[in-house]
C-alpha cells in the first residue's frame, strides 16, 4: 500500500515510531539555538505582502535550485516582481524530487497555510491566493509565525558592532511569548589579510568607546561587546571557520606587529594569519568559559567561489560549497590549547563536510572533562547535511563513537522565518531511528529509556544549555 505524500505518519515505518513521534517529540517546543532571523522583523513584527517575498527574498537554497533549473538571475535575486518570482520557483519545485527542498517546500505549505496539495505550476495560483491571504492575517506576521510552530527559544547571529536595538525592544516585550537572543560572531576580526580589516577594527573601537592599537585593545574591545551581549541575554558565540590551517603560539609582541600591519593596509602572510586568528581564538575561548558562553565554531565552507555572483550580488548568495581542506590537526591544537589556558567553555563542533564526520565526533570525545555530560558536541547536521541521509549518517556515528542521549539537537540555521518544520523533519527521522532499534531488538523495549533518548535529543539538552 502506498503511503500517502507527506501524510501524518511520514517517515514512521513501526510503531515505536509512530508512538514516540506523535507522543514524545511533536509536542516539544522548539529551541532554534543557530539561525540567521532579523531581529528587526521580530521586534517590529513584520508581515510579508505575498509568499514570493517571504519565501524568495534571501533563501539561497532556493536561488541555488532554480538557477540550476536554468532560471536566469533577473527572475532569481534581479528586479523581477515577486509573482514571476514565484513562478520561476514553482516551475523548478518539480524537479526538486530527491532535494530536501521538495519535502521542506510542502511541509511549509502544510504547516503554516494548511494546504495539502502538491505544488508545481498548475497549483502556483491557488497556493499564491491562500497564501496571501494568510500573510494579510496577524497569525502570519513574524512572530505568529513563531508562535505557531512553538518555538520557545531564538539565538541570532549578530556583529560584535551591532547596537541590538531590536533585541533590547524585544527583550522589554512582555508580550513576546518567547525568547530572543544574539550570538556574538567577531568573524571579522580574525582575517587581517582581508583589505576591510582596518576599516572593521575602527568601527569595532568606536561600539567599545575605545582605540584599537595593539592586540590587547582588540581582544579589550571584543569582550567589552560580547558583555554588552551579555545584557541582552547572550548565551553563544558562533565563529564561521572556512578553513583552520596549522599555527604556532605567537609572542605578544609579534601580534601587536601583525596587527600594527593590518591597520596600516599592508600585506600579511597567511602564517602570520593563521597564528593570529588563533591567537584571537583562543582568548576568546576563556572569556566564554567565564562567561558560561557557548562557543560555536562552523567548519568546512568554502565560501564564495562564483566571483560574478560576489561581485554581481554579494556575499551568501548561494556561491558557497564544501572544503576537503583538513581540519584535525589543527583543530585539535586549537581546542587543546584553550584547554590548557583554564578550560573549554561548552562547545559545538559543525564540519560542512560530512566525509570529517567521525573526525568531529572523535575530536569532542577528545576533550570531555567530566564537568557536565555533553560538554564538547559534534553538531548537527549542517546546511548541505541536514537532509534525511546526512542528518541520519550524523546521528549513527554520534551515538557510535559518542553519547546520542546528550546530544544537542537541531537547529534551522536559516534566514526564513517558515523554515521551522525542519525541525519536525529532524524529530521524525529521530523517532523512526530509534523505533528501529526498538523494534529490531537493538535496544530494550523500554518506553522509559526510549522516550528519555527522545526529549533529551529533541528539546532538554538544547534547553538545558540556552533557556536555563
Amino acid at each position: 500500500m502506498t503511503a500517502p505524500f507527506l501524510g501524518p505518519d511520514f517517515l514512521l515505518d513501526t510503531p515505536s515510531s509512530l508512538r514516540l513521534y506523535h507522543e514524545v517529540a511533536a509536542p516539544l517546543p522548539l529551541v532554534d539555538f543557530h539561525n540567521h532571523l532579523d531581529p528587526a522583523a521580530i521586534a517590529g513584527n513584520r508581515s510579508w505582502s505575498s509568499i514570493g517575498e517571504i519565501w524568495l527574498e534571501g533563501d539561497h537554497y532556493k536561488w541555488r535550485a532554480m538557477r540550476w533549473n536554468g532560471v536566469p538571475e533577473e527572475l532569481v535575486t534581479g528586479d523581477a516582481d515577486f509573482r514571476q518570482k514565484f513562478d520561476a520557483f514553482a516551475a523548478t519545485v518539480p524537479h526538486c524530487l530527491g532535494n530536501p527542498l521538495y519535502h521542506w517546500t510542502h511541509l511549509e505549505l502544510k504547516r503554516y497555510f494548511g494546504w495539502n496539495g502538491v505544488f508545481g505550476p498548475e497549483t502556483a495560483d491557488e497556493v499564491w491566493e491562500i497564501a496571501n491571504a494568510k500573510l494579510a492575517e496577524p497569525t502570519h506576521s513574524a512572530r505568529g509565525l513563531l508562535h505557531q510552530m512553538n518555538v520557545g527559544y531564538v539565538g541570532t547571529t549578530d556583529d560584535p558592532c551591532d547596537d541590538l536595538t531590536f533585541h533590547g525592544e524585544a527583550l522589554r516585550d512582555p508580550d513576546l511569548g518567547f525568547k530572543i537572543a544574539p550570538s556574538f560572531r567577531p568573524d571579522k576580526t580574525l582575517a587581517p589579510s582581508d583589505k576591510g580589516f582596518a576599516g572593521y577594527c575602527r568601527k569595532l573601537g568606536t561600539a567599545a568607546e575605545m582605540r584599537i592599537e595593539r592586540f590587547e585593545d582588540l581582544i579589550g574591545a571584543l569582550i567589552k561587546r560580547l558583555d554588552h551581549f551579555i545584557t541582552l541575554g547572550c548565551k553563544a558565540s558562533d565563529h564561521g571557520l572556512s578553513e583552520l590551517p596549522p599555527f604556532s603560539s605567537r609572542s605578544s609582541s609579534d601580534l601587536d606587529d601583525i596587527l600594527a600591519s593590518a591597520l596600516e593596509g599592508d600585506p600579511v602572510s597567511s602564517r602570520d594569519e593563521a597564528d593570529f586568528k588563533a591567537a584571537v581564538l583562543i582568548e576568546l575561548g576563556q572569556a566564554y568559559r567565564q562567561r558560561n558562553i557557548v562557543m560555536q565554531f562552523h567548519i568546512g565552507a568554502s565560501r564564495n567561489n562564483s566571483s560574478r555572483l560576489l561581485e554581481g550580488i554579494g556575499p551568501d548568495t548561494g556561491g558557497d560549497s564544501i572544503s576537503d581542506s583538513p581540519v584535525a590537526g589543527p583543530l585539535n591544537s586549537l581546542l587543546d590549547q584553550i584547554d590548557r589556558r583554564g578550560g573549554l567553555p561548552r562547545t559545538i563542533l559543525y564540519c560542512l563536510n560530512p566525509a570529517l564526520n567521525e573526525v568531529m565526533v572523535t575530536i569532542a570525545g577528545n576533550f570531555q572533562d567530566g564537568s557536565e555530560p555533553g560538554k564538547i558536541q559534534s553538531g548537527p547536521a549542517w546546511w548541505f547535511n541536514d537532509q534525511l541521509e546526512g542528518m541520519e549518517r550524523h546521528l549513527t556515528q554520534v551515538a557510535q563513537m559518542g553519547l546520542l542521549s546528550r546530544f544537542i539537537g537541531m537547529l534551522t540555521d536559516s534566514r526564513s522565518f517558515l523554515s521551522f518544520p525542519r525541525h519536525e523533519y529532524y524529530r521524525r527521522l529521530v523517532c523512526r531511528i530509534v523505533g528501529h532499534w526498538t523494534e529490531d531488538g537493538s535496544i530494550p523495549n523500554d518506553t522509559t529509556l526510549a522516550d528519555g533518548l527522545i526529549r533529551r535529543i529533541c528539546h532538554e539538552n538544547a534547553r538545558d544549555w540556552f533557556l536555563q
